[in-house]
Parts: structure tokens; sequence; C-alpha cells
């Protein structure tokens, strides 16, 4: 019989004694130190336990659990060896009373009181009793490989029907970015890295891929949507590449070809589409990014020499943050505001040559390298001022307007606001590609950190193997739904490129709203979830050899490029309340009633008590509930900011004071109709799917849409839209669909089809 020890003493060495009689008690002991330690009110709550045992066992009891003393790691492995001797192996052992129970029999104690005794010390542990006693009956086991289930789909024909849009073109720029020549090059020598994306830019153009959207006259295809297709590819490789390429090909070319006219494109289109003429888009200055009406370089016509002089009056007005500028360039294309005798017409675009065939900056220019970015150090950025540079009368891209040799100035389009949107439709375009972008930067960061969390282990069941990160509810959430999106906007840029490819005048509106909706949209998405991929790779994730880092830092300024995020979600706005003045005019009298009575339809149809209670899954799945759901946001924001717009104004408030106090609503809005046209997107592509992709597909429609309600339940719930029960329903399908999604996340990233070679750079980005 054990003695009971002075709780001041140090117990001598040697392994302490467990009496036969205290002996079922082993796996409370065991239980008691999981963590270690003991806590004064843990050992208190054990004692008042242990009172309806006798004297020796409390003694006992209380040498065990003593906080001065407590069992070394022998002493706790000699427990845990009596517990498994005595357990008859059992897969089930019950409790922790019942394993106690087990044990007392094998020891031959018969007590019939010693069940009710030992409940009171099971009460007081607080644990989880059967899976306490499993964890320590069961002997761990050792870890297996990992056994990928069978997907319910092919990856590969998924992949085949989201990428059915110039697959050639696609397959083309993959099957060149993943030779030799392409290998990812030590990103910290910033000259070498620039002059590496430059050779890469060439060997694109060399195989015609920069002439895509120009004439075929000119060595292109004639085909913007391919040339967006490649764009969009590109994006899975280096992001400076991507840029550069942009730059050069889209928003350099792009502005000669859609702002010039015949004698621009014969003089320099080709030149441009092989390389052989680098150029830059100077429009953004020190002072003015997104205001570009408002942008300080003049251009002022000379009718004695017949040119224009482009001039930077004050540093503000510094072109900069310019692509190609720093290094390479040797033409832009500048938006200066113009300037004839007559008066000011407003901005325009002027080619300015830069640089001589040799590189040399030419008089009058002022190029200053922008230095380190936080990312993208493979594109030469820069700052260009213009001291008085005199440029040929025909370097004006006139396609809009023209000025004469004497000076007149002329313009197809008399209203100086539409000209001004006329021209800088070249942006939309841009904002397109910046968003395709977006998604492919997205899907290769997704593509790491769900490879990375399917096969990394952590903790796990006690005596059960570790489990992966990615069975985790919190990562499922973290990933999952992100891995819908990126299928939903998917659908929804390659609609939009179609859309833009074929549209004429009457749809031009339309488009630049939607372009600057899914660049604001998809950009802002595509940070988030890079960090999210990050932080899902734990410190693996921080390590150049991951892509993730990289691609964050490469793309957090896609919410700046072609217009800021909250600027663009603005003109989203504005879009919707043109839409809605155009509907009900001026909201007079009888406008008003006949509003109030379809809102009164849509409330009847959308709020009544039934549908705002309903929880169960055929109404949760429905994608009529989704797009409906959708819908009501964009709707209510769009009438609740016109009346909000309306009163102030009604006031004598200024519009743009007005505008400026209901800013956050705007954004909201914008915001809005974007995810509404994503998942109006999604579903056309759901519904037009191969019959065995439908159900996948429908799977993550349903979980981009729920997270979407789910994360602005509480204006769907101040809305009257649905009801708290709902909104829990809402979040515990979330839950469901991810763990249903779960065993086929790795075969959906797959279907992305971004090749293994371009995620698996070396250790300095070196592939």
């Amino acid at each position: 019989m054990t003695t009971r020890r002075s709780r001041t003493s140090k117990r001598a060495a040697g392994p302490r004694d467990l009496p036969r009689a205290v002996a079922p008690l082993a796996p409370f002991i065991c239980i008691a130190w999981t963590d270690g330690s003991l806590a004064g009110d843990e050992i208190r709550a054990l004692r008042k336990a242990a009172t309806s045992f006798d004297d020796d066992a409390r003694a006992a009891l209380d040498d065990w659990l003593d906080p001065a003393n407590p069992p070394d790691a022998a002493e706790l492995e000699q427990l845990r060896h009596l517990i498994a001797e005595h357990a008859d192996g059992a897969e089930d052992p019950g409790d922790l009373v019942e394993l106690g129970q087990r044990i007392a029999r094998a020891v031959g104690i018969d007590d019939p009181q010693l069940a009710q005794r030992m409940r009171p010390l099971q009460d007081a542990l607080g644990v989880a009793p059967a899976e306490a006693a499993r964890a320590l009956a069961t002997p761990p086991a050792p870890p297996g490989p990992a056994r990928a289930p069978r997907p319910p789909f092919d990856p590969a024909a998924l992949h085949d029907y989201i990428d059915a849009d110039h697959a050639d073109v696609r397959e083309r720029v993959l099957e060149l970015l993943c030779t030799d020549a392409f290998h990812y090059v030590d990103r910290r020598d910033t000259q070498a890295y620039r002059e590496q994306v430059l050779q890469w830019c060439r060997l694109l153009a060399a195989e015609g891929l920069g002439a895509l959207a120009y004439p075929q006259e000119f060595g292109g295809r004639g085909d913007v949507a391919a040339s967006i297709a490649a764009f969009e590819t590109i994006g899975y490789h280096d992001t400076s590449l991507l840029v550069k390429y942009g730059v050069q090909f889209g928003l350099f070319g792009g502005s000669i070809y859609l702002l010039g006219t015949r004698k621009h494109h014969e003089r320099y289109l080709r030149d441009v589409a092989t390389l052989a003429l680098p150029g830059c888009f100077a429009m953004t200055e020190s002072a003015h990014g997104s205001n570009v009406r408002d942008i300080e370089t003049t251009a002022h016509y000379d009718a004695d020499t017949g040119e224009f002089v482009i001039h930077t009056p004050n540093p503000d007005a510094r072109k900069d943050y310019i692509g190609n500028a720093a290094a390479h360039g040797r033409m832009a294309v500048v938006f200066a505001q113009l300037h004839t005798a007559a008066g000011h017409h407003g901005v325009h675009a002027f080619l300015v040559p830069i640089r001589s065939d040799e590189g040399t900056v030419l008089p009058g220019i002022e190029i200053e390298d922008c230095g380190l970015k936080a990312g993208l150090d493979g594109v030469d950025n820069g700052r260009i001022a213009f001291d008085h540079v005199r440029i040929p009368r025909d370097n004006l891209l006139d396609r809009y307007a023209s000025v004469s040799a004497a000076g007149a100035y002329t313009s197809p389009i008399p209203s100086d606001g539409r000209r001004f949107f006329t021209m800088l439709g070249t942006l939309v375009a841009g904002r397109i590609s910046i968003a395709c972008a977006s998604v492919s930067a997205a899907k290769c960061g997704l593509t790491i950190a769900i490879r990375h969390t399917a096969t990394r282990t952590q903790f796990g069941p006690e005596g059960a193997p570790e489990i992966p990160l990615l069975d985790y509810t919190t990562m499922q959430l973290r990933l999952l739904p992100r891995l819908a999106t990126a299928f939903a906007l998917d659908f929804a840029m390659k609609a939009l490129v179609r859309r833009f490819a074929a549209h004429d005048a009457d749809d031009a509106r339309d488009i630049e709203t939607l372009a600057a909706a899914l660049k604001a949209y998809a950009s802002d998405w595509n940070v988030a979830t890079l960090q999210e991929c990050r932080e899902a790779c734990g410190g693996a994730g921080f390590m150049a050899t991951n892509r993730i880092g990289a691609l964050r830092a490469d793309t957090d300024v896609f919410t700046t490029f072609e217009g800021a995020n909250h600027v663009l979600y603005q003109l989203v706005a504005r879009g919707r309340l043109t839409e809605y003045r155009d509907q009900f005019g001026e909201l007079r009298i009888w406008n008003i009633a006949r509003f109030i009575a379809a809102r009164a339809a849509t409330r009847v149809a959308e709020l009544n008590p039934i549908i705002t209670r309903r929880t169960d899954d055929d109404h949760l799945l429905d994608p009529d509930f989704h797009n409906a759901a959708l819908r009501y946001r964009v709707e209510r924001l769009t009438a609740s900011l016109a009346r909000r717009l309306k009163a102030r104004i009604d006031d004598g408030m200024d519009s743009f004071d007005a505008l400026n106090e209901c800013q956050d609503h705007a954004v909201a809005l914008g915001r809005a109709a974007a995810e509404a046209y994503v998942l109006e997107q999604f579903q056309e592509g759901v519904s037009g799917s191969p019959a065995e992709l439908a159900d996948i597909l429908g799977c993550l429609s349903a979980l981009y849409t729920l997270s979407c309600i789910d994360r602005d339940a509480a204006w769907y719930l101040e809305a009257g839209y649905m009801e708290p029960a709902k909104s829990r329903a809402i979040r515990n399908k979330i839950n469901e669909l991810c763990r249903e999604l779960r065993p086929v996340a790795v075969p959906l990233s797959e279907a992305f089809g971004v090749p293994d070679v371009l995620l698996e750079p070396g250790p300095t980005s070196v592939r």
C-alpha cells in the first residue's frame, strides 16, 4: 500500500506504486495529466469527487495528483501500459467509467459501487469521456499513405469545358511557357530580371502572340478575344512578363490601333507587334491617377511649324509609374490637354518619341527610374517629364479628333464629355485583361494551397494518425468558397470577353460598366484569396520556393491598375443609376407610383414570411433563389441610393457633395452588381455544361452564392429578406457544401490546367 507523502516533499527516484485497489483510477489519472499540468481548481474538483473512496484510495490518488510531484513520462507510460493490458483490445471501450470497470475486473476487484464512485471523477474531468477512453485504449496507428478518392467527374473534361474559347491560343502559350527558355529567374537582380522579362516578351512576339488583336495586314489575327486569352494564360507565369506584355501590345499598341488612323497603323503596328518598337502608355501623372480629365501635361499646337509642343508644367504633372519607361521604351502614347489658338479641347493622345534607336534619351525628355517596388520589379517603371518637346502634327492619334495644318480643331463627336469617355474606351480591354489575369493568379495560388493542405497533416484524434489540414472545417471555409468563386469568375470573364469582342456602339456603355465592375471585383478577390492561400500554407507559403508570395506581391497593384477599385465601383453605381433614371425618369408622381407598385410586387414575392423563413435544402440550393437574392440586393441598393441622392439634391446640395455623402452606398452597389453578374454567367455556364459536369458545377455555384449571401447576412437581415433561422441555415449549408467538395478539391484545382512546372520555382524563384 502506498504511503501518502507530504505535499512539499519530493518523491524518491523510481516509479511510484499504484495499489491494486486504485488501479481502476488509472484512466482518470492519465487524462488528468494529459496537458502536463493541473490547476488548483481541477485538483479540488477531483478530490471532492473522490470523497466516496476509502482513505487509502484517496491518499494514493492525492499522491498521483500532487502538482509539486507530477508523474514523469515513465510513470505515465506505466499507467498506459496497465490500461492497454486490461482493456481487452476493445474497439469501443465505452467511457472512462467503463474502462475503469474493465481494469477492476482484470485485477480481481468486485465492487458493485465502483461505477457510482467513479462517475463524479469523470464528470469533474470535464472531458468527452468516450473519446478519452478510446484514446487511452487504442494504440496509435502508424501513418499510411493517403489515397485520393476517384472524383465523380473528369478534371480534363472540366478543363476543356471552361477553357474552350481559343483553346488553340491557350495551348500554344502554355507550350512556350513550359520550355526551358521561360525558366523562372532570380528576381533579386533587378537589372538582369528586367532584361530577362524583355527577352521573354520578344519570344512571345516572335510567335505572333503580340499581334493577335491587330488586323491581319499588320501581322495579326484581328481577334481581340484571342489576345485576351493569351494574356490570361501568361498570367500563370511570371507576372512581370504579363504586365510587360500588356503594356507593350495592349496599352501602347492598342492605343495606336484604337485611337489612331490608317497612317498610324501602317507606320507603327508591325514594329509594335514584333517589339521592334518598344513603347509606353503615359497617362498617369504624379498628382493625377484616376482623374484623367484633369491631368496637367499640355500639348499646344504651333500653326507656324505644324507641330505640337508637349510640356510638363510642374513636377506634379510628370508621367509616373509608366511601364517600359525606365529602360526599354522608345516611344510613348502621351495623354495631354490639347490647346489650339481657338482654345482648350480636353485630353487627347499623342505619339512622343522618348529614346533614339540606340536607346539614348532624346533632348527635352527627362526619365527617372521609379526604383524598387513591392512587386513587379521585372517591369521598368519610370517617370517622364517633357520640356517643350516638339512632335509632328501627324503624331496626334486622330480617330476621334483632328487638328488641321492651320490649327482648326474638328471632331466627329461634338460632346466634349462623350468624346473624352470614348477615347478612354481603350481602357476597357485593359480592365478586362486585368480581371482575367487576377483570376489566373488566384488559380495558381489556390492550386498550390489546396495541394499543400490536402497532404500536409497536423494534429488528429488521440491514437490516430494526423489528418490533412484540408480536413479541418476552418481550412475548408478559407479555401473552398474561394475555389468556387474562381470558377464563377472564370465563366463571367469569358462571357464578358465574348461580348466585348462582338459589341457595337449600342453595347459599349454596358460593357464599360461590366469591365469596371469585374476588374474591381476580381482584383479585390485575388488579393484576399492569395493572402488566404499564403496563410493556408503556413511558413512554407512565405518561402521563395512557393510562388504565392511572389504572386501576392506582384498582383497587389492590380487593385490600382486601370483605375482604383473604389472609383470603379462608383462608376458601376453611376451606370446603375443611369438605368434607373432611364426606367423611372425624374421620379414624377406617376413614375413613383409605378415604381412603388413594382417594389410591392417584389416584396410580396420575396419577403413573404414563408420565403424569409425557408431553410430546406430544396430552397437553399435553388438557383432561382440564389439569383433572386443577389438581384434583390442590387435593386434595393439602387433604389435606396437614388432616393438618398435625390433627397440631398432637392435640398439644394451640389450633386458632387451628394454623391460624396453616399459614397459608401455607391461602392456597396457596385460590388453587389458585380456579384450578381458573376452569378448570372456562372448559372448560364452550369446550364450549358455536359451532363457529367452539371452536378459539380451546380455545387460550386451554390457555394459561391451562399457565401456571398452569408458575407452580407447583416444587410439581408436588416432588409427583412431573411430571418435569423435562415441565416443560420445558410451558414450550416456552406459548411455542408465544403465537406461535400473536400474530397474533390484537388481534382477541381487540376481542372484549371496550370502546368506543374509553372507552379514550382526553385529556391530563389528559379525553376
